[in-house]
């Protein structure tokens, strides 16, 4: 007769990996923007019938704050890649675009008439892109019109308070870090809040499925294959 199972394996009965956070305007690290917060949340709120447009660089946090209105209000995030030429929605009262550099020349057109469509309808925009409207490769007229929105740079946040922030992350999670070890994760790893956050995720669940403690050699290992 074969001997009983033993039981289940290591990996069966690791705590569950906490899934990531589902973007806020309460859970995003404020820092310099705590104007543009307060207005996404006057957005939230239809307080605010004025377009808005939020520029920043990758990782600065732009998409989280566009999906964290769009979770409030029940909208969706359209890519301006997926964004159509007859695209003017008869129903809609909030339009939220992120990456409006990528909008094809009929996508621009539809935009704008949404922009003409803006006041009468009521209609309500929340754009983003990665630079300042002076520099979006778009067509004239809608660039004017993007620059007469409330305009918002996403302030990346100082190495004090991402470190804050670090530490906030990995409390959350139950893992007890040093400033040592936020330190050197600030030193080598990526520079936007994300990605560092996302080590900290692969730091925790290397660490239970090895059972070893939290140190720095075994966040050296993780970063390992991208140091130069």
């Amino acid at each position: 007769m074969n001997a009983a199972h033993s039981g289940p394996t290591r990996q069966q009965v690791l705590p569950h990996i906490r899934p990531p956070q589902i973007p806020s305007l309460d859970n995003f690290v404020p820092g310099s923007n705590g104007e543009l917060l307060t207005q996404l949340a006057r957005c939230i709120a239809a307080s605010e019938t004025r377009p808005v447009y939020l520029w920043g660089g990758k990782g600065s946090g732009r998409t989280h704050l566009l999906q964290a209105v769009a979770n409030q209000t029940g909208t969706v995030v359209l890519p301006g890649s997926a964004v159509s030429g007859d695209y003017v929605p008869p129903d809609a009262s909030l339009i939220i675009i992120d990456d409006v550099e990528a909008l094809s020349a009929e996508a621009q057109i539809a935009l704008f008439r949404c922009f003409n469509d803006q006041r009468p309808r009521q209609l309500r925009l929340l754009l983003s892109g990665s630079s300042a409207p002076l520099h979006l490769p778009c067509r004239e007229d809608l660039r004017t019109r993007i620059g007469q929105a409330l305009i918002y740079e996403v302030k990346p946040l100082s190495d004090g308070e991402k470190a804050s922030a670090l530490l906030y992350h990995a409390a959350q999670r139950g893992m007890k870090v040093d400033d040592h070890l936020i330190e050197y994760l600030l030193r080598h790893g990526r520079r936007d809040l994300p990605s560092l956050m996302a080590v900290l995720d692969a730091l925790d669940q290397q660490s239970l499925e090895q059972k070893r403690p939290v140190t720095l050699p075994l966040l050296r290992e993780i970063l390992q294959p991208n140091l130069v």
